[in-house]
Formats: C-alpha cells, sequence, structure tokens
C-alpha cells in the first residue's frame, strides 16, 4: 500500500492526472504544494463576493494605462485569490500562470539563497566579502582594489545596501553602453569585468555607516552565493530555495521579447516612452522594456521571472508562520524580517515595521511589482507588464489600492488554500500518460 501511494504521489506530482492535489491526508505528511501555474485559472477566483476587487483593479488598469496585471492574496499561508487581468500579450488573456519580470523583488529572493547558506553553515552574513580574508578573495579581485575600505564591507552591508557604493556616477547596472564607450570594450561585459572596474574605484561611504541603494550589491551577492555554493547562481537558486519552497516556474529573464520563457508575457512601456539605444552599443533603438537595459545581467539583482501565486508561496516559505514549511531556519526568518530603525533596509526586504508590515518593491521598463504583508497575516502581490512615467513611484499608488481592496474585501475571501487545496485541471491542459 505504501508503495502504491508513493507511486500516485509522484505521478501526481508529474502532473500526469486529471487533478493538481493529493488528499490531505498525503497532504499532510509531504506538504507538496500544487503546480500553481498548471492549475490555478481566473474562474476559481471569480466569485462574486469579491466584484470589488475586480472593479477596482480594472479601474487602477485604466487609470495608469496597463495592459495587464497579476494579483494574488494569502492569508496566514493560505493562498485565497490568484487572477490576472487584461492582456498578457496581444489578444491573450493574463492569467495566474503566466510569468512575469518582478525587477528588484529577485532582491528577496537572493537575500534567501544567502539565508539558506548561512543555515547551512557555509557563510555568515558578518563575513568581509573582499580582500585575502574575504568571500571574493579571487587573486584578479585583490589586485583591483585600490580603497582599503574595501576590506572592510560585510554580506550584511551588501544586503542592506550599505556597501559603500553610489548611483551618483551613474548604476552600474543599468549604463552597459556607457562602460563599454568608457573601456572601448566592443563586448558586453562580464561580471567578473564588472567586478573588476568597481574595485578600481573608490567608494563614496565608509561601508556599514550609512545607505545607499545598490544594485551592484546584490550583483555582488549573487556572485557570493556561485563561490560559497560552487554552482552556477540560477542553479543554486532552483535547486535549493526555490524547488525546497515548492516553486516550479521561476526563471532568469531574458532581454528580448524572442527570449522570453513559455507563459511569459509581453511588456509594455508609456505611449510617450522614446525609443532608447541598445544596451550593447550596436547603435540600434529599440523598446526600452526590450534590449534598453541588460536584464538578465541584473542577475540575483533583478533578474527573476514568476507567477504571482509561486511569488506568494515563496513568502510563505520565508515568513515565520505554520501552513507553509519555512526553507529557512526562525532565526533567519528573525533576521531577514527585523526592524533595526527608519533609516536601514531589512535583509531582502525594502522595508519591516515593528507592527509586522512587510514590503518589497521592484520596477524597471516594463514591469512594476510590490508584495505588501499587513500586520494580522494577510500578504498581497502584484505585478504589472506595463511601466508608467511614474517608474518606482507607482508602488505607493498600488499600496493606496491595496488599502482599498482590503477595506471591501477583506472579510469575504472563502475559506480555503490553493496552495495546496484539491484542483481539477481543465480537460484542455491535462497531459497524456
Amino acid at each position: 500500500m505504501a508503495i502504491a501511494a508513493l507511486a500516485g504521489v509522484l505521478l501526481i506530482i508529474a502532473g500526469a492526472t486529471a487533478f493538481c492535489r493529493l488528499s490531505h491526508k498525503e497532504e499532510e505528511v509531504l506538504k507538496v504544494p500544487n503546480d500553481l501555474n498548471a492549475c490555478l485559472t481566473n474562474e476559481l477566483s471569480d466569485t462574486s463576493s469579491l466584484k470589488d476587487i475586480d472593479r477596482l483593479v480594472k479601474e487602477y488598469m485604466h487609470y495608469w494605462a496597463l495592459k495587464g496585471v497579476s494579483l494574488s492574496v494569502m492569508r496566514n499561508d493560505s493562498l485565497l485569490f490568484s487572477k490576472g487581468y487584461g492582456n498578457a500579450d496581444t489578444d491573450t488573456p493574463m492569467t495566474p500562470g503566466h510569468t512575469l519580470r518582478m525587477a528588484s523583488v529577485s532582491k528577496l529572493v537572493t537575500a534567501t539563497g544567502i539565508m539558506v547558506l548561512q543555515d547551512r553553515g557555509q557563510l555568515s552574513i558578518k563575513d568581509k566579502v573582499f580582500g585575502p580574508e574575504g568571500i571574493l578573495n579571487d587573486s584578479v579581485y585583490n589586485a583591483a582594489i585600490t580603497d582599503s575600505l574595501y576590506y572592510t564591507i560585510t554580506v550584511e552591508d551588501l544586503m542592506r545596501h550599505k556597501g559603500g557604493f553610489s548611483r551618483k556616477g551613474g548604476d552600474p547596472m543599468f549604463s552597459t553602453r556607457w562602460i563599454m564607450m568608457q573601456n572601448r570594450w566592443r563586448e558586453v561585459p562580464t561580471q567578473e569585468q564588472l567586478m573588476k572596474l568597481q574595485l578600481g574605484r573608490p567608494l563614496k561611504f565608509e561601508p556599514g555607516t550609512t545607505q545607499e541603494y545598490s544594485n551592484f550589491g546584490y550583483l555582488a551577492l549573487s556572485m557570493i552565493i556561485e563561490k560559497v555554493s560552487g554552482m552556477p547562481y540560477e542553479d543554486f537558486m532552483q535547486e535549493n530555495v526555490l524547488k525546497p519552497a515548492g516553486c516550479r516556474n521561476f526563471h532568469i529573464a531574458g532581454n528580448y521579447y524572442k527570449d522570453k520563457h513559455p507563459d511569459e508575457v509581453r511588456y509594455y512601456v508609456q505611449k510617450d516612452d522614446e525609443p532608447a539605444e541598445e544596451f550593447n552599443n550596436s547603435g540600434r533603438m529599440v523598446l526600452r522594456c526590450y534590449g534598453g537595459n541588460n536584464v538578465t545581467g541584473l542577475s540575483g539583482a533583478g533578474a527573476w521571472v514568476a507567477s504571482t501565486p509561486e511569488l506568494a508561496l515563496l513568502v510563505a516559505s520565508i515568513d515565520g508562520k505554520d501552513e507553509v514549511p519555512d526553507i529557512i531556519s526562525p532565526e533567519s526568518v528573525a533576521a531577514m524580517t527585523e526592524y533595526v530603525n527608519p533609516e536601514t533596509f531589512s535583509l531582502g526586504w525594502n522595508d519591516t515595521k515593528p507592527n509586522g508590515e512587510w514590503s518589497r518593491t521592484g520596477t524597471f521598463a516594463g514591469t512594476s511589482a510590490l508584495i505588501k504583508c499587513f500586520p494580522g497575516g494577510e500578504c498581497w502581490v502584484f505585478i504589472t507588464n506595463t511601466s508608467t512615467y511614474k517608474g518606482p513611484y507607482l508602488s505607493q499608488y498600488t499600496s493606496e489600492l491595496f488599502d482599498k481592496m482590503r477595506e471591501a474585501c477583506s472579510d469575504k475571501f472563502p475559506v480555503r488554500n490553493l496552495f495546496y487545496d484539491t484542483i481539477e485541471i481543465p480537460e484542455s491542459q491535462q497531459v497524456e500518460q
């Protein structure tokens, strides 16, 4: 009987049956989440009691000229609602299974990878990053250092944007074309070349003493993950963070529409956005969201693509609540969500307040993302496939939208958990055995 039950579980996980879920008895033992991108449909969240959410989202989309939106809501690690609005691509309706670039929300993913390594004893966030005693102690990097302050940077400094890096001279992660021209490089610089280039420059402030938002710092964290684990960044994250969390469809983004993953959306910019020069210094003019920046090169600073229900599942796996098993220790959950002071970023999160409110934002051409966890256990995840002239400030308006939707519907969500509940797969999506 045990062998037969196990075989049945494996068959379901492989997606070869007409259902996406184990029985509740098996679920309690194995705690295997649904294949959310395959199972969830808009119809599952299309209930009359939640029509105010539909209305408010559509009004918001109309006001900001958004082509498509994905929204998921969970409470105490139970996924209550997941729905797409507008279009994912030309004439293709958005569904919960569509994946979207999440921009700097990727930093939360990377920070989780660092905490996994710390839990395993493979590093400490107090470890030094550079110099002979640092993690990135390759001789070529040691030789490039001209400012001794680099020797004081810790992993935690990078996670809190306190590494001493500044964007005043241009963010190196969004200045590829200028870097190529200044250095007379014909090829797009590698991560290693960017690192050597940065190490040859003085820091703008003493590490740990103040903060300035740094995409480069999270590129360095991605490289730390590679060095410590001995694996490519994406491979380590897939095997040791995402799969253990039950997230099957996270990917590193491509730079162009032709490079998009199956079920990934098309991205759009605001109507008055001028074409941009291609990031690789080709001289071509491109749509800013497709070739204006080296999105793939952002790595753990901003390159992840995922659906909102799987992003919610990852949050459920690092929040300390019981319904979804955590993939990091209680100590790591506490460290990531610790409130320090108003001038200090949290580890991976933008902000974690003393009252239990956590937030993480992400924005660049073609997308805007917001995760907001509220006191009382609710978490709302929202990603668009369209950018606006507000840029990173759009998240403030999305946060206000959350407040309106919560006031209208927080007490109207059905009692369920779409992470685990039995969901029948539509016949058109079933996999033949």
